[in-house]
């Protein structure tokens, strides 16, 4: 069994609702700089108050064509550019799911590319919102985002008609590049989960839920502080 700890350091603790205010956000900053997790996913438009709140101690994730992905890329590469200079460190994308199902293929990597570029070195990772998807754009989404060159790809907006499966995460681990991680994100409800999508390769975890686990139960948090 894997330790609480290193799980939380895999997870992207996140708030994405539309409602949230700046004290629900600094709340999951201030929770996740005391379980220390790999970052903090927030709307875009409190990126840079979050940026200068943590001052360094946590990094901020946002969010970009999201969640239904129709954005055109000139408005997600100005998106990725803006969330950067505010001070994000890792962007996460959603495709333009039609795009897929019209198999414009060469399209949505070059958008991909596009948008690496404008991330300017911060990490990428490109949500293809699995449930929407059949096996076989899956699979060959796994070779768009390995070609583009972004260093995630990601199952779910948690928007949508369904989150992560263990089953997703199989395939993806298969199908992307060496240099392609996995984010798992949706659904994730337990740390028994979270182990699972780990043991099957997924890197990063995007999820609330741990958090207020390790929240409800007295002491649980007192070693990571």
């Amino acid at each position: 069994m894997m330790d609480r700890e290193d799980i939380l350091k895999r997870v992207d603790h996140t708030l994405l609702s539309q409602a949230a205010v700046w004290a629900e956000i600094r709340q999951v900053l201030d929770d996740g700089m005391r379980y220390k997790t790999a970052s903090a996913c927030i709307p875009a438009c409190y990126v840079k108050q979050a940026a200068d709140y943590v001052q360094g101690r946590l990094p901020i994730c946002t969010v970009i064509g999201f969640p239904n992905g129709y954005s055109t890329t000139a408005v997600k590469v100005y998106e990725a550019q803006q969330a950067v200079s505010d001070g994000a460190e890792e962007i996460d994308m959603v495709i333009p799911i039609g795009y897929l199902k019209d198999r414009r293929y060469q399209e949505i990597e070059e958008e991909i590319r596009q948008v690496h570029r404008a991330c300017g070195g911060k990490i990428l990772k490109v949500i293809i919102e699995t449930c929407l998807l059949t096996q076989e754009e899956k699979v060959k989404m796994c070779g768009i985002v390995t070609q583009a060159g972004a260093e995630y790809i990601k199952t779910s907006t948690g928007f949508s008609t369904g989150g992560a499966s263990l089953e997703d995460v199989k395939l993806m681990r298969a199908h992307v590049g060496s240099h392609v991680k996995i984010k798992a994100a949706g659904g994730i409800s337990s740390f028994e989960d979270a182990e699972k999508f780990i043991q099957l390769g997924a890197d990063r975890l995007g999820t609330s839920r741990l958090v207020k686990i390790m929240k409800n139960e007295p002491g649980a948090g007192a070693a990571l502080r």
